[in-house]
């Protein structure tokens, strides 16, 4: 399967002032695969060293500070020729600082080695961060990727060019329909390569639960043993929160009495290693929108649409049949594209009724409303009466609608948000 980060890799391996990548994300998004096909299909051969309890390589960085050595002695190990700026070196699963500490070594100075590290510890970024490195996030697959990988190129193709033009799809309910089979089976490479090969919802929601067995295996890594089940609490949690009329994480939907300050820090924790990601909502508009969040009032979403259908239980025919399941995958969906994207998340609420679900910013510091407003919502106005205001070049409306323009607003479907990674 085709994976964006290829384009990315493929200009840092031309740069100039190339410097050893980091390629962080959560697990089982597929950047070991990603990484072995690149130094397959674009290195004359790939050393790729698991860095797991591999005392040798902590013994071997230890010692040695010279890098022409050292990759000889990765050559030796590994039994694979090395070729000077033809050997892409891979470092899978790092996590011990002493192993960073030796793959930095390859930073100091401009040289011909294409080192490439793969980590899951999103945690431990913060003392991973240095000049010595290159950064990049990966995530799950985007809609546009799960189109290629169904061989439907022309409708990715498609979207993109009515997105950039603002003129209808031409092949609109065909695309819903494709989007609907995406949001079950979510963006995990498994999952996607099982929907491939026709399986069926039973089989894909196996190929789930297995998936999401080891996503929950993440929290044993908390230091405070007591906030492993709570984070489950809050996980499990999730889904009843998005389905309220007011999605607000509510602490008493987790059980009676619970507090506030006794889940902060799980949820914190979830926030920072990317299993959940967190909107915060705003009454006001100024810049940046980060001073106007209220940190007590947030929602919560999950980094796959397909993992909110799993804990759902939905199928086919319960998405078509209830619109309120809709807008809450949806709204999931919206959330965690933008965040792939690299905006923060922020919802806007006024003293009255009205909502907004997202009010994104972008690097030009332009302020986006961004209004859900499915058949069940067909009578919103909140959007209106956000532009009223406060003063804004450009809104956005999501329908089960083609693609238009009406009044300075634009009307996407909910298909289209891989592209607002463009902006």
């Amino acid at each position: 399967m085709e994976r964006k980060i290829t384009y990315f890799l493929k200009k840092w391996k031309t740069d100039l002032i190339r410097k050893p990548l980091l390629l962080y994300g959560s697990r089982q998004i597929g950047k070991t695969y990603a990484a072995l096909c690149f130094g397959k299909n674009y290195y004359r051969s790939t050393i790729y060293i698991d860095t797991s309890h591999n005392k040798a390589l902590l013994d071997l960085f230890k010692k040695e500070r010279s890098i022409d050595k050292l990759v000889l002695a990765f050559s030796e190990m590994t039994g694979v020729e090395f070729y000077q700026d033809e050997t892409l070196l891979i470092f899978d699963n790092v996590e011990e600082m002493d192993i960073i500490k030796g793959i930095k070594l390859f930073g100091f100075d401009r040289n011909p080695y294409h080192v490439l590290a793969i980590t899951s510890r999103l945690e431990m970024l913060t003392r991973f961060k240095g000049e010595e490195f290159q950064y990049k996030m990966m995530s799950e697959m985007d809609f546009e990727e799960y189109l290629v990988a169904m061989d439907e190129m022309e409708i990715a193709k498609q979207i993109r060019e009515a997105y950039i033009k603002k003129k209808s799809n031409a092949q609109h309910a065909k695309t819903m329909d494709l989007f609907m089979d995406y949001l079950l089976t979510g963006g995990y490479p498994e999952a996607v390569a099982a929907k491939m090969e026709e399986a069926s919802y039973g089989e894909i929601n196996a190929i789930q639960q297995k998936i999401f067995e080891v996503y929950k295996g993440e929290l044993t890594r908390e230091k405070n043993l007591i906030d492993v089940p709570r984070g489950l609490e809050v996980i499990y949690s999730i889904p009843e929160q998005l389905r309220k009329e007011n999605k607000k994480f509510q602490y008493g939907l987790i059980g009676f009495g619970h507090r506030a300050k006794e889940y902060e820090s799980i949820i914190q924790s979830l926030v920072k290693r990317q299993l959940i990601y967190r909107s915060y909502k705003i009454r006001q508009v100024k810049s940046p929108l980060s001073s106007c969040k209220e940190v007590d009032h947030f929602k919560l979403y999950f980094p796959d649409d397909g993992t909110l259908s799993q804990l759902l239980h939905l199928s086919k025919k319960s998405f078509l049949e209830e619109e309120s399941l809709k807008e809450t995958l949806y709204e999931n969906h919206i959330a965690k594209t933008l965040v792939e994207a690299g905006y923060s998340l922020y919802y806007y609420q006024s003293n009255g009724k009205a909502e907004v679900n997202f009010v994104i910013q972008n690097r030009q510091g332009q302020v986006i409303p961004i209004e859900i407003a499915t058949r069940s919502n067909s009578k919103a106005k909140s959007l209106s009466v956000f532009m009223k205001k406060y003063i804004t070049q450009e809104a956005i409306r999501v329908t089960e609608n083609n693609f238009a323009v009406k009044k300075g607003v634009r009307y996407l479907p909910p298909y289209a948000f891989f592209c607002m990674k463009d902006l």
